[in-house]
């Protein structure tokens, strides 16, 4: 795998690895950076041929309605269920989490998702903007203690498929038990934001199971 020197003094970044953040609507920008401190190449996308360039996509956080009717219109949506079916690597935030359901909870009727985890998600299921907050959660497969997270909107999973593994639950407080972290297979989702945080341990996560699949694609 190339390596080029960049960034910091004394850094190197994988050339081999190219992120795309889906650039639609929500935290590109702080997921781009978050994807660049991580040591590897990271590109906004939004059009189908942009998407066939990169090995693994972010869906950021934002609003879900309108990032699902922009992926209609964008001409993504069909798009980037192939790739999912195909194996990438994706990783959702907040309503990128509700993005990658199979089953939205909460949404409009015509609300679609790129149907990539086996899971039920209920949308703003925190409660709206107002009730907005942090808590530590414990991660599974994330050292370096428990994740302070940043909850927005936030939605919870309120059932998983066989396949799911959940990574992290509420620990505390009237929502504890409530699941707000998830894998399966190649896809990954958090009902928080770690964009917004500093802490780049989620994305670099990501970064490394982008490159466990590589050989596979």
């Amino acid at each position: 795998m190339t390596t080029v020197r960049g960034g910091r003094a004394g850094r190197f970044r994988v050339v081999g690895v190219n992120i795309g953040v889906l650039a639609l609507q929500g935290d590109v920008r702080e997921h781009l950076s978050a994807l660049a401190e991580s040591d590897v190449l990271a590109r906004p996308i939004r059009r189908p041929e942009e998407l066939a360039d990169v090995d693994a996509l972010v869906i950021p956080g934002g609003e879900s309605t309108t990032m699902s009717n922009l992926a209609i219109s964008f001409g993504l949506l069909d798009p980037i269920r192939k790739r999912i079916a195909d194996g990438m690597p994706v990783y959702g935030s907040c309503a990128g989490m509700i993005m990658l359901a199979t089953t939205v909870l909460d949404g409009r009727p015509d609300q679609e998702s790129f149907q990539g985890i086996e899971m039920t998600v209920r949308r703003n299921a925190f409660g709206r903007q107002i009730a907005s907050f942090e808590a530590d959660v414990e991660i599974e497969g994330i050292a370096g203690g428990d994740f302070h997270a940043v909850f927005i909107r936030a939605p919870w999973v309120e059932q998983v498929g066989p396949d799911v593994r959940v990574l992290g639950r509420v620990d505390s407080g009237d929502t504890a038990g409530r699941i707000v972290a998830v894998r399966q297979g190649n896809l990954l989702a958090t009902a928080f934001h770690p964009e917004l945080t500093g802490d780049l341990r989620v994305h670099r996560y990501f970064v490394e199971m982008v490159r466990q699949a590589a050989p596979a694609r």
